[in-house]
């Protein structure tokens, strides 16, 4: 939805109307995640999203935050990595479950039922690319127990979240501790010397960091 992002409308449309899903289960997905209120990333994000897996060809992928297995699905329909994914809740994994097996991708896409907090002890070994589209008020608790591959990406989706992380002028009262920990886990990823950074003004804010080729200490 528009008033989610954080960019021009203008130019949200034009964007938008560039990026439609080329593939028919996607769009199927797409509408009825707008229909049923479901949060899925952004026309323009996943586009990005998938764009970096078709450069990166990423050999295994971890997500947190399955919703409907959208972003899971076009991933995996841009390379041919082994992706798990973690979903709490239980009507969206009974969903995407459905949608994984008729994409065909029920051999590569694996979902791990629970929170994220507390299954991700679960996720063994390194990952090419991670995508954290969950709990915003979790990120840094996410970041800390993940491990990323050296010259891996790491996406996080929503960090501006509606324009509030830059702002307190934009800040509602509901929202004031989700913002504060998503300024203080983009002040821990920026200052990380493990990685280089970048924040876009994408959908609704992404960072996005790259794991530095060799640990700073070799």
């Amino acid at each position: 939805m528009i008033e989610d992002n954080i960019n021009y409308e203008y130019i949200i449309r034009y964007l938008r109307e560039m990026t439609d899903d080329k593939d028919a289960l996607l769009r199927e997905m797409r509408t009825y995640a707008e229909a049923n209120e479901v949060p899925v990333s952004q026309r323009e994000t996943s586009a990005f999203l998938q764009f970096l897996c078709a450069v990166k060809q990423p050999k295994r992928i971890l997500e947190i935050g399955t919703a409907i297995g959208y972003s899971a699905i076009a991933m995996a329909k841009n390379c041919q990595a082994e992706i798990v994914t973690l979903e709490r809740d239980e009507a969206m994994i009974t969903t995407a479950k459905d949608y994984i097996c008729r994409a065909g991708l029920e051999n590569r896409i694996t979902i791990i039922e629970g929170d994220a907090t507390k299954t991700l002890s679960r996720v063994s070994g390194e990952f090419d690319l991670v995508f954290i589209d969950a709990a915003k008020g979790q990120y840094e608790t996410f970041l800390n127990q993940i491990t990323v591959s050296h010259g891996g990406i790491l996406v996080c989706d929503n960090v501006l979240y509606k324009g509030m992380t830059a702002t307190d002028e934009l800040v509602v009262r509901r929202k004031i501790t989700i913002v504060k920990r998503l300024r203080e886990f983009l002040k821990e990823l920026m200052n990380d010397e493990n990685y280089v950074t970048s924040l876009l003004p994408l959908g609704d804010g992404v960072a996005l960091a790259c794991k530095k080729g060799c640990d700073k200490n070799e």
